[in-house]
């Protein structure tokens, strides 16, 4: 029982679940120009994202700079149709990530939703987030 951390003095990271369990702190940054790959870093790992094209060109949505330049690791919003009044819209995505990439249209929102884990809890021998991981480039 000497090596048990209790609950109350656990530190907070990936896996701390309450994090998660509460509202996100609101973040918000709009009008991007991502006409070449851009990064968007978060002060705190996500709850949640959502991304908004406003923009000429589909917006490519990685998880690492290689993901969207040089491979097929990403999603896409589409740009907006000529007659649209509102943006094409990804869903809202529960991903808990401390960094995103984005490349290929020079209007792009990106809506958030923070946690209370530290940046520094998601970082790793390959880099912050979770670029060197499978699938993500």
């Amino acid at each position: 029982m000497g090596n048990f951390t209790k609950s109350y003095h656990a530190n907070v990271g990936l896996n701390h679940t309450p994090a998660y369990q509460v509202s996100g702190r609101p973040f918000a940054t709009g009008s991007v120009d991502a006409t070449t790959a851009e990064k968007i870093e978060f002060p705190f790992l996500t709850r949640w994202i959502q991304v908004l094209n406003h923009g000429n060109g589909d917006v490519k949505v990685g998880f690492s700079q290689n993901g969207v330049d040089n491979g097929y690791n990403y999603f896409r919003v589409a740009q907006p149709d000529n007659d649209a009044t509102s943006a094409p819209t990804s869903a809202r995505l529960e991903l808990k990530v401390s960094e995103l990439w984005i490349s290929g249209s020079n209007s792009v929102d990106i809506v958030a939703g923070l946690t209370t884990v530290p940046v520094s809890r998601a970082s790793g021998s390959t880099g912050p987030s979770f670029s060197g991981s499978s699938g993500v480039g």
